[in-house]
């Protein structure tokens, strides 16, 4: 049996996570809601339509990059999955304060 403070690490390491996708996911809304409108009433410029899907693939890339990073080093399934998710989290979050502006 681990340690109680093995089972709150892998807890507090959940919680980070889970906190971190939440936040991504509700952002990513927000933006594909701006995105939509923009769309409908064609005022999405060009410049706009292209980083939409261009900024999946560096997202993509980069997470990718961070994810073997922690692997190689040794890190465990939770940093593995939180590194991976960064580059995500911050082009929604960005994404999200531009588009609101």
């Amino acid at each position: 049996m681990l340690p109680f403070t093995t089972y709150a690490a892998y807890t507090d390491s959940w919680m980070r996570f889970t906190r971190a996708y939440g936040e991504m996911s509700l952002h990513a809304a927000e933006v594909i809601a701006h995105r939509t409108f923009q769309m409908a009433t064609g005022t999405m410029s060009a410049p706009e339509a292209i980083g939409m899907v261009m900024e999946k693939a560096t997202a993509f890339a980069v997470a990718t990059e961070r994810a073997a990073l922690v692997a190689a080093r040794g890190g465990d399934v939770m940093n593995i999955a939180s590194e991976a998710l960064k580059p995500y989290g911050a082009k929604t979050r960005s994404n999200v304060r531009r588009l609101r502006g």
